[in-house]
């Protein structure tokens, strides 16, 4: 995976560039103070960009994080540390970083409201110690001196622009890393990263970190513009307003980053140019706050998408035209039933109980999919089959039974360290990020750096848009495709499909069971398919497990388990299903 962006970092260097050339010999020493403070408002707002825009956590003590940094810069001041300005910034980012993390560890519990909650109490809480604390320096007033060279507005202002610009290209390059991906994946769906063996918690906690660390460089850039500072340059209330700024821009791109700052720092003297009260700022920004998490996309997000999307068209378009006659295309043939005793289990689960209080959702249910086979898992609706799924995959815990993986059992592992030792599953409802591309979600699903070829031969396999098409303009159904792609792109011991032809035609379902015989073959997957749809069971399984109310009534080769009474009378009801 390419790390840098060639064509984006060269614009967005020229134009840091062309600004610290440019605006310094034309803006007078009022504006260039303002500029300043735009940029310093700009690093603020990209720590809003890790933890509000890319995974979507509502934080609201970022500048508490901003306080801490600038509290240790003028401390190490004070004291005359070793290392001056430069080293003290970056420990001042340092020391937001645990604190960052403690924040954090609520967010593996608790999320949304309930988390801006504890974060604007943390953010309370600081503003009531620094008030009763004056900054280090503010009571013997013993200034903060600038570095050599740049002492003057002018050169400080190419300081701070300098900081941003290695900031926004060290989280461009840690966007398109797994990490970063996930963080995106997180925004959308917990469950879905951690089904792709993305540690959750670390993911979130690590996010957390960044964005104080980013938050801390802020608070110590403002410290050198100001010499000192007071509590009120980290209010609460500025927490709030920045929130709602990175809700309607966007800071997790740097042009949005940019626009807050300006917005920041400007706004209040356009408020009192035009003679209206400062609060009304808060206001236009808290409207297009509701606006953006109306529509679930920033301004930034949109404007890149929209783009974006206009190249992916025309690759839809020309794939469409070099692709063959999908009519062409032979049908699958029913599979002949293997007796599977000389396979070795693959995934054996054996006794498994679910309860949720007096309901038994599953009862001593044994299951084995043996190496190379493709496994089926009927029911009618309310069976347990979702559920049979969710428990041997980690995310129903407390179960009787065991469940073994190539032998090792899995039963005290969460569900992202199962999919780690090589248990993946989809889900019956997609929640892909539509800002990803379909190569960056298969670089998701497979946790490894992906070779283009690789991925191209996946896409084509499950006959997917090509890979640079974002998720925002495929189809439900296609997204389904890409999400097994995701899961055989790890290649899994087991994949678990959870009605993977929802919502597709009879000839797309039948076109998926042709691509799914040839995955364990192909790709070293074997699969347990959960499916609805008989003809896709009949053309793609050669072993079937009946569930009805959690338990199992049927067992063994497709067309014998099929053929059998009680299925008929459990799930199948009198509809004439001819056994294979």
């Amino acid at each position: 995976m390419n790390l840098v962006d060639k064509r984006g970092l060269g614009i967005g260097i020229g134009l840091a560039v062309l600004a610290c050339v440019a605006l310094p010999a034309v803006l007078s020493p009022y504006w260039i103070y303002l500029a300043i403070s735009a940029v310093v408002s700009a690093v603020i707002m990209q720590s809003f960009g890790v933890i509000v825009g890319r995974v979507g956590i509502m934080s609201l003590c970022q500048m508490s994080f901003a306080a801490i940094g600038a509290w240790v810069v003028l401390r190490l001041n004070v004291a005359d540390a070793p290392g001056g300005f430069f080293v003290w910034l970056v420990l001042g980012g340092l020391a937001a970083v645990p604190v960052g993390v403690a924040i954090g560890l609520p967010a593996l519990r608790i999320r949304g409201v309930n988390l801006a909650v504890v974060t604007f109490g943390f953010a309370v809480s600081a503003d009531i110690v620094w008030n009763a604390n004056p900054f280090p320096g503010a009571k013997d007033l013993k200034m903060l001196d600038r570095p050599e060279p740049f002492v003057t507005d002018s050169s400080y202002f190419v300081f701070v622009v300098i900081v941003f610009t290695v900031l926004a290209v060290v989280l461009g390059m840690i966007a398109k890393t797994r990490l970063g991906l996930s963080w995106y994946e997180l925004r959308h769906s917990e469950r879905s990263a951690a089904s792709h063996g993305i540690s959750v918690a670390r993911s979130k906690l690590a996010a957390f970190a960044i964005s104080a660390f980013i938050a801390g460089i802020g608070g110590g850039l403002l410290a050198g513009q100001l010499s000192l500072v007071v509590p009120s340059n980290f209010a609460m209330g500025q927490s709030l307003a920045l929130f709602a700024v990175a809700i309607m821009i966007g800071p997790h791109h740097p042009e949005g980053a940019v626009m807050g700052g300006i917005f920041g720092a400007i706004m209040p003297t356009i408020m009192d140019k035009v003679s209206l009260p400062q609060d009304f700022g808060g206001v236009l920004f808290g409207v297009g706050a509701l606006l953006a998490l109306r529509s679930g996309l920033s301004q930034t997000d949109l404007t890149r998408m929209r783009k974006r999307e206009r190249g992916a068209r025309k690759l839809i378009k020309e794939a469409d035209e070099g692709k063959p006659d999908e009519g062409a295309e032979s049908l699958p043939v029913p599979v002949t039933p293997r007796d599977p005793g000389d396979r070795k289990p693959c995934l054996s689960v054996t006794g498994l109980t679910v309860r949720f209080g007096e309901v038994v959702a599953l009862d001593a249910v044994d299951l084995i999919v043996p190496e190379g086979a493709v496994v089926g898992l009927i029911g009618p609706n309310g069976a347990g089959k979702s559920t049979f799924i969710a428990a041997v995959t980690g995310f129903v815990t407390g179960y009787k039974g065991t469940v073994e993986l190539t032998g090792k059992g899995l039963d005290k592992l969460d569900p992202s360290t199962r999919a780690k030792r090589g248990l993946r599953r989809t889900f019956q409802t997609t929640a892909i990020a539509p800002e990803l591309t379909q190569y960056e979600y298969l670089a998701i699903g497979a946790g490894r750096r992906l070779p283009r070829t690789e991925a191209d031969e996946l896409l084509e396999f499950f006959g997917c848009p090509p890979g640079e098409v974002p998720v925002s303009i495929v189809d439900a159904g296609t997204r389904r495709l890409l999400d097994v792609a995701a899961a055989i792109a790890a290649r899994p011991k087991v994949a678990l499909l959870d009605e993977p032809a929802a919502g597709q035609s009879a000839a797309e379902s039948l076109r998926l069971g042709a691509r799914l015989t040839q995955v364990p073959e192909r790709f070293g997957v074997s699969i347990l398919l959960v499916e609805h749809d008989m003809e896709l069971v009949q053309a793609t399984c050669e072993q079937v497990t009946v569930l009805d109310f959690g338990h199992v009534i049927a067992s063994g080769p497709t067309g014998e388990v099929l053929a059998d009474p009680a299925v008929r009378a459990a799930y199948l009801g009198a509809a004439d299903v001819p056994a294979s």
